[in-house]
C-alpha cells in the first residue's frame, strides 16, 4: 500500500454532524421555495457544485452568492473550534514510519482544508481540493486520480477513507480502494471495506498492508 487518501470532513475533523445539521435545519429550507430535499443528497458534494444540483431539481429562494454566504458564515467558526477526531494523529504518525504517504482528498475548499492543517500541525503530502481540479467534484473520480497522482501513485495502490456515498463512489470509479468509516449505511455497502470507529480503521489499514502489527 503506498497512499492513503484521507477525507476530511469526519474523517480528520469532528464536523459531519455539525454541517448535516446546518443543512438540514437552516441551509436547504432557506435555499428552496418548494421541495423537500435532504441533506443525504448533497453529502460529500463541494457546496459550490451543491448550489446547480439543487436548481436542477427545485426553484431556488437564494441566488448563488446568497447560498454560498450561507455555507461561508457557518464555515468561518467552525474550523477554529472542531476536534481532530479521536486517534487521528497517532494513525498519522503511524503512516509515515511505515513509509505511506498521506494525503488530504476533500470536496472543501482549499482554504479551509488548509486552516484544518495548520491549526492541528497535520503532516500530510498532499492536500486536494475538488476545487483544485480541472474536472468535476465528487462522486466523479477526477479528484481521486489526481491525488494518486500527487502521491506518485496509481490508485489501485492507494486506499481512500471516505464517510460518505458520494466519497466512496468517487474512490471506487478512480479505482481506489475504499474503507467507509463512521457506519454510514449506504457507504458501508458501496465501499470495500468498513471502519466504524478508530480502533477498526487501525486494524483494516494493518490488513492491507499500510500498517504494521
Amino acid at each position: 500500500m503506498d497512499a492513503v487518501l484521507f477525507d476530511m470532513d469526519g474523517v480528520i475533523v469532528d464536523t459531519e454532524e455539525f454541517w448535516r445539521a446546518r443543512e438540514r435545519d437552516v441551509i436547504l429550507p432557506a435555499a428552496v421555495v418548494d421541495g423537500d430535499p435532504t441533506e443525504a443528497d448533497i453529502r460529500g458534494v463541494n457546496y459550490r457544485e451543491t448550489y446547480d444540483h439543487l436548481a436542477e431539481r427545485y426553484e431556488m429562494a437564494l441566488d448563488r452568492a446568497e447560498f454560498l454566504d450561507l455555507y461561508e458564515s457557518a464555515a468561518a467558526d467552525l474550523y477554529d473550534t472542531a476536534d481532530l477526531m479521536p486517534g487521528f494523529r497517532d494513525l498519522l504518525a503511524a503512516l509515515h514510519e511505515n513509509g505511506v504517504r498521506v494525503a488530504i482528498v476533500s470536496s472543501s475548499p482549499r482554504r479551509w482544508i488548509e486552516r484544518v492543517v495548520e491549526r492541528f500541525d497535520l503532516d500530510v503530502d498532499v492536500v486536494l481540493s475538488t476545487e483544485d481540479v480541472d474536472g468535476p467534484g465528487k462522486p466523479a473520480p477526477d479528484v481521486y486520480v489526481a491525488a494518486a497522482e500527487r502521491v506518485d501513485a496509481v490508485p489501485e495502490d492507494c486506499v481512500a477513507v471516505e464517510d460518505s456515498p458520494n466519497g466512496v463512489r468517487a474512490a471506487t470509479r478512480a479505482g481506489a480502494p475504499t474503507i467507509a468509516y463512521g457506519g454510514d449505511a449506504e457507504a458501508v455497502e458501496l465501499a470495500d471495506h468498513e471502519a466504524p470507529d478508530p480502533a477498526a480503521l487501525r486494524d483494516v489499514l494493518t490488513a492491507l498492508g499500510a500498517l504494521t502489527e
